[in-house]
């Protein structure tokens, strides 16, 4: 037993993932469940996913609490939150960005910032809601701390724990070269895959395009069936890091439209090659 009590605010894939694999691992007694929507709360309940809904001020009363909601939800939470806290708990989040959330947290929690954990799990689905929240969705996926210099030791411990009980592998970054990492590699092909798919459906004739895509499109667009608010709040959290990756795609896009434009054979293929050879090395590492 790592907790006594757990407190999720935001009862969908990632909070409620979380609970189950604490559940299946023993190492929580009690989950509360915290939301705006009595729907939801209602389907975590029915899923066990929490074992009771609560307000503010349970939540507040329990041994770590874990917001798992919209990053753009964070400030308003934390102030809601934060007068109901307990001594010694602790608070942690599963946002993609982290240095708004960090502003945020030390803005709403004051003297209580200590007790703050930023976390980032890296895991998700194209899916949301209690309905798609399953016990292995960490198993073996990387989770991101960002704690500050004044975080305690021992709520880093804690959330460490909690996260390799639910099977992911805790690692730390500083929260700037977070948002700068994950701009690339995860905020950046959200955003294409929204523009591709918005882009072709406002054609005249977008649905003859769309009858005829096959797997490759379906591969590379899956993302762009992702929560449009959370994706919203994540690219205005994160836009100056995610302006600089949009920027940097752009002119690569210029570049190889150049090349095609100019019949450039050999200039196409040197970046086609390069890509598969760099994909292939990344794929082969985490095999």
């Amino acid at each position: 037993m790592i907790v006594e009590k757990l407190a999720i605010v935001g009862t969908g894939l990632i909070g409620g993932s979380f609970s189950l694999a604490l559940k299946q691992a023993g190492a929580v007694r009690e989950v509360l469940g915290v939301g705006r929507n009595p729907a939801s709360l209602d389907a975590a309940l029915e899923r066990g996913l929490i074992d009771r809904a609560a307000d503010w001020a349970q939540a507040g009363q329990a041994d770590c609490i874990l917001l798992a909601l919209p990053v753009g939800e964070t400030a308003a939470v934390l102030k809601n939150l934060a007068p109901h806290l307990k001594a010694g708990a602790i608070v942690t989040d599963a946002g993609s960005t982290k240095v708004n959330v960090v502003v945020a947290a030390r803005a709403a929690l004051g003297a209580r910032m200590a007790d703050f954990v930023p976390g980032h799990p890296i895991a998700g689905s194209e899916q949301s809601g209690p309905g798609a929240a399953r016990a292995d969705l960490y198993q073996g996926r990387k989770v991101v701390l960002t704690p500050q210099a004044d975080t305690r030791a021992d709520a880093i411990a804690t959330v460490t724990a909690l996260w390799q009980a639910a099977g992911a592998q805790v690692e730390t970054l500083d929260a700037a070269l977070h948002d700068r990492v994950f701009a690339a590699v995860s905020h950046l092909p959200h955003l294409a895959a929204f523009a591709l798919v918005d882009e072709l459906a406002q054609r005249a004739d977008g649905d003859t395009f769309f009858r005829f895509a096959a797997s490759g499109f379906r591969d590379f667009t899956r993302i762009a069936s992702s929560s449009p608010e959370m994706w919203r709040d994540i690219a205005l959290a994160n836009r100056e890091a995610v302006l600089a990756e949009l920027d940097a795609y752009v002119a690569a896009l210029h570049a190889l439209r150049s090349a095609v434009s100019a019949e450039d054979a050999e200039a196409v293929l040197a970046i086609f090659s390069r890509a598969r050879e760099a994909r292939n090395h990344w794929i082969h590492k985490k095999t």
